[in-house]
């Protein structure tokens, strides 16, 4: 990952964070203790299609573990590693990985199709699920979660990479948003977090 995209995540956790206080989202003292930054009691919603052109909504994945990401399919290093790492985590919990969903949301609509955002998630898993709306719904829905995302001029004329927030949100089983999962952290932290939230149900 390139210096600037390393200022960018950490600029876009510390905006997080800061507006968790501002909002007094601070977890209760008998609360599980998180790996993420716990983010219990925001109220960060999407409403996108999928690439069967489906409204898919958080009510969708009720009774599920749901993570959420926001990337595009020519990303380099961050998309598909963390993805990777995704499809690792739901393989590695057997039978409860039924209960873990994967929910990758593209930030490239212009590039990122139906069917390359399809083949794109289906390689790490054939259960994950890419949202893909227009470049007006995905610039609100990124607002509302206080992701970042920004074209930076690519080596030849008209080619492009996106420099984007670099974290997963993790909602629980009742499509409430619980855990914002920094990237880097390794797949153990994210585990640990998964299966707590798998456990309280």
């Amino acid at each position: 990952m390139t210096s600037r995209r390393l200022l960018i995540t950490s600029l876009a956790a510390s905006a997080l964070l800061a507006g968790c206080d501002k909002l007094g989202l601070t977890a209760p003292a008998n609360a599980p203790k998180f790996n993420g930054v716990d983010i219990t009691g925001a109220d960060y919603r999407y409403a996108l299609p999928d690439t069967e052109g489906r409204m898919r909504t958080n009510d969708d994945f009720k009774g599920k573990v749901t993570v959420v990401f926001f990337g595009y399919t020519q990303c380099p290093d961050v998309c598909p590693t963390t993805m990777a790492e995704l499809a690792q985590l739901k393989k590695g919990l057997g039978p409860q990985g039924d209960r873990l969903q994967g929910v990758f949301v593209t930030i490239d609509p212009e590039r990122d199709t139906p069917q390359t955002l399809k083949s794109y998630v289906g390689a790490f898993d054939p259960g994950f699920v890419a949202l893909r709306g227009t470049p007006e719904q995905t610039k609100e829905v990124a607002k509302a979660f206080k992701v970042f995302f920004a074209k930076s001029p690519g080596k030849t004329e008209g080619s492009y990479t996106m420099d984007h927030t670099a974290g997963s949100y993790v909602f629980d089983a009742q499509g409430r948003v619980r855990l914002f999962e920094r990237y880097g952290g390794g797949i153990e932290p994210l585990a640990a977090d998964v299966k707590a939230l798998l456990a309280a149900g």
